[in-house]
């Protein structure tokens, strides 16, 4: 063997070479690194064979036949085989082998983490905005009260997700995927546009005030809820679009976006940090919230200072907009997708109830959505009690908006915080113990606020030292529980969530975001609401029904570990399956030397040559 390589270098050629031709060509990747780069001189002299000389780069403008390129390609082998093995001497190995790095990460990859973690700072900023604003609205509105919400939620909010859910389904059948996100976006940004210039300014005019006022007086007080709703409907409509941002633009936009450009050693490492970003949003978004809240009182007597500062808060909102459409059209334009594997399971194309049906059927499926809508349960459980709490001690609208303006701003500080140790959590413990902290988090936090409101007395002359009254402790315990709960959710739950998406195939992927994001979620929050509505009905009212919201919590919860058990293993057996099929297809596209009979040392066949290329790893 050793012979072979002296006097014919590793490839030897037949005379009339047919399938060898094809194999030996480079890569177009390659040829572009191969003649585009300055080489040292090498030479080939042994066995008075001509000198060959090596690569040099060659000058703009002058062109060079794919013939002399394969043949250049050929020559370099043989270099390879008469010297050391190493044709890249010196400093230039590191600068065609190694990519460019910056603080140690490739600039590919910067390429795509630095605008994801813009977008997702745009994309949040909007959401705090939106969601302290929302609550203002409906609330504090003449005619509207608190009770308002649980109808929102159940009757018009979740039957707009499931028809946003059904038509984003049939969408992403017919549009390509940049299509299909400008196609869901834009209407969010000339909607929030419209209602801070256009719908509320002429609010008098187009809610039908006497009108409800009529039925009220007909059917009694207990309808006000959802005669309300009737009443201010473009406020509740701002209220569900806000709902919606969160579902649609964070959970499927964004997320559905950051999957499709990321790898699972990408995402492992830099999903817990997109959030960063993100909760700076959340911080200066709550002082934004907060600036606009103390502004309104500030204004002289006449001016509505309510409709000044939504004119500003919803400009920002459309220049946000604009911003996450920009940087998702950089990405796109100079940002090179990754490779995926190419053995996925094909699905075919499938109408809507296919969908859901495929959906339904399928176990790992399932799991997520437990996960999405045990979240959304356990959470309004304990937050629509805290903010009925909260309602009591800041009746005001400047008060109330001004406090959840502090609220957003410490939920950015303390997720910030979480971030930053999340990134230890996955890469010590794993996938399953991250998804698990998040219920643990909001069971703990949970069980403390409902025991200060069930057991308040003791704790009264404590509270009066610290110069509190009972009421303002519970608001700020429940504050507090609801920080650690987002902060948890934001931090570690929402990047195990779509990590879970990665290994599954393409069709697998879109539909199934589309009804966990969109429908579990709002599915989730509305089940709270329904379960608080009949206690409140059952034992008269939300302060009756407190220890029985409890034990429903903890069983909520306990199945929400429960699924994120189950999942952590089907995550782990695709996630090795992934990496088993992408090893076999390296395997595959490694191709055997040929060499001809006649060029074969006497005494040594084809095969034997082929047997012993093999073994010596050449």
């Amino acid at each position: 063997m050793e012979g072979l390589i002296q006097t014919r270098g590793i490839l030897s050629l037949p005379a009339k070479p047919i399938g060898a031709r094809r194999l030996l060509q480079p890569s177009h990747g390659l040829k572009q690194r191969l003649f585009t780069t300055n080489l040292p001189a090498l030479s080939l002299s042994s066995n008075g064979h001509k000198k060959f000389q090596a690569f040099q780069s060659i000058p703009h403008g002058i062109s060079v036949s794919h013939k002399e390129r394969s043949r250049g390609f050929i020559c370099k082998a043989e270099a390879a085989a008469a010297g050391d093995g190493n044709v890249f001497d010196g400093g230039d190995t590191a600068a065609i082998s190694v990519s460019s790095k910056i603080f140690g990460v490739e600039v590919t990859t910067l390429k795509k983490i630095v605008p994801l973690g813009l977008m997702f700072f745009c994309i949040l900023f909007n959401y705090t905005i939106l969601r302290d604003t929302k609550d203002v609205l409906v609330v504090t509105a003449k005619g509207s009260s608190a009770e308002i919400i649980p109808f929102l939620k159940t009757w018009v909010n979740l039957p707009m997700a499931i028809g946003f859910m059904l038509l984003y389904t049939k969408l992403s059948n017919v549009l390509s995927k940049k299509a299909l996100f400008y196609t869901v976006i834009v209407p969010f940004i000339v909607y929030f546009g419209a209602f801070g210039f256009v719908m509320y300014p002429l609010s008098n005019l187009i809610h039908p005030e006497a009108l409800a006022d009529k039925l009220l007086a007909t059917l009694g007080p207990r309808f006000m809820g959802p005669l309300a709703i009737m009443r201010i409907w473009s406020f509740c409509l701002f209220y569900v679009m806000a709902e919606l941002w969160g579902s649609v633009v964070v959970s499927v936009l964004f997320w559905g976006f950051a999957n499709q450009i990321t790898t699972v050693d990408e995402a492992k490492k830099f999903y817990p940090l997109f959030g960063l970003g993100a909760n700076v949003a959340l911080i200066f978004s709550g002082r934004t919230v907060k600036y606009f809240s103390n502004m309104r009182k500030n204004l002289g007597p006449g001016v509505d200072g309510w409709a000044v500062s939504l004119k500003a808060m919803m400009s920002i909102v459309v220049g946000m907009g604009l911003a996450i459409c920009f940087l998702y059209w950089w990405v796109n334009r100079y940002v090179p997708l990754p490779t995926r594997s190419k053995k996925k399971k094909v699905k075919p194309q499938m109408g809507t109830m296919e969908s859901l049906k495929f959906l339904v059927s399928s176990p790992y499926i399932r799991d997520l959505a437990t996960l999405v809508v045990a979240y959304g349960i356990s959470i309004n459980l304990v937050e629509v009690t805290w903010k009925s709490k909260l309602k009591a001690q800041f009746p005001s609208p400047n008060e109330y908006s001004a406090f959840m303006g502090d609220f957003s701003t410490c939920t950015g500080i303390a997720t910030f915080t979480m971030m930053l140790l999340s990134q230890y959590v996955f890469k010590k413990y794993g996938w399953g113990v991250a998804a698990k902290i998040t219920p643990t988090v909001l069971l703990l936090t949970g069980v403390a606020f409902f025991s200060l409101i069930l057991f308040g007395g003791p704790f009264a002359p404590l509270v009066a030292k610290l110069g509190m009254t009972p009421l303002l402790a519970a608001v700020y315990v429940g504050a507090l529980q609801n920080i650690f709960s987002k902060s948890a959710k934001y931090s570690l739950f929402d990047p195990c969530k779509e990590m879970a998406y990665i290994p599954l195939d393409e069709d697998t992927k879109v539909k199934g975001k589309a009804a966990i994001d969109v429908v579990c979620n709002p599915l989730g929050k509305s089940g709270g609401a329904l379960i608080q509505q009949f206690m409140i009905l059952t034992f008269g009212s939300l302060a009756n029904s407190t220890p029985y919201l409890g034990i429903i919590l903890l069983g909520i919860v306990t199945a929400w570990l429960a699924a994120a058990k189950s999942l952590e293993g089907q995550f782990n057996t695709l996630m090795s399956e992934e990496e088993l099929e992408k090893e076999m297809e390296r395997a595959s596209s490694v191709k055997i030397p040929v060499v001809s009979q006649e060029d074969a040392p006497p005494g040594e066949s084809t095969s034997q040559l082929s047997e012993k290329s093999t073994s010596t790893g050449i």
